[in-house]
């Protein structure tokens, strides 16, 4: 099978400081909350290693059966500045993708602007790049929103 890859950005203002936001990206709790693409997928962490070569292991997939695993690679950490890391999505046992990701964070007071950089290669069809998008647009759209409740609980 050929190896499909594509590549896309996203860019959102949140209404955090960047030290508060670069924990609700880094932390393995933290993007529990908030990173799947809606409400009826779970990310549950089983390994959480945040450094520079440390591995962060999910389950990830419908709440009543998350059958993936999401393992994550951190390979470089600038706090608050800078983050870039793989995320290996597996299913069955096999790598169904790969994505390297960077988060470039720039603070502007109470509110910092994100950019996030993804370049996915598929091991498993081009319908998996359109998938691996999709989901990380309703992720960044529910860091959006829970990012505006942490605002609120502070």
């Amino acid at each position: 099978m050929p190896l499909d890859t594509k590549s896309f950005d996203m860019h959102r203002t949140l209404p955090l400081p960047a030290e508060r936001l670069w924990q609700v990206l880094t932390d393995a709790k933290e993007r529990e909350k908030w990173n799947g693409p809606d409400a009826t997928t779970l990310l549950e962490t089983d390994i959480a290693d945040l450094r520079v070569g440390g591995l962060d292991r999910h389950r990830f997939g419908p709440v009543d059966a998350p059958e993936f695993l999401v393992d994550t690679r951190w390979y470089d950490l600038a706090a608050p500045e800078r983050a870039v890391f793989t995320e290996t999505l597996i299913f069955g046992g096999e790598a169904v993708s790969t994505s390297l990701v960077t988060y470039v964070l720039e603070s502007n007071g109470k509110e910092t602007a994100l950019s996030i950089t993804i370049a996915v290669s598929s091991f498993s069809g081009s319908e998996a790049l359109a998938e691996v998008e999709q989901g990380w647009a309703g992720g960044v759209d529910n860091l959006q929103s829970y990012a505006k409740s942490v605002v609120l609980q502070t």
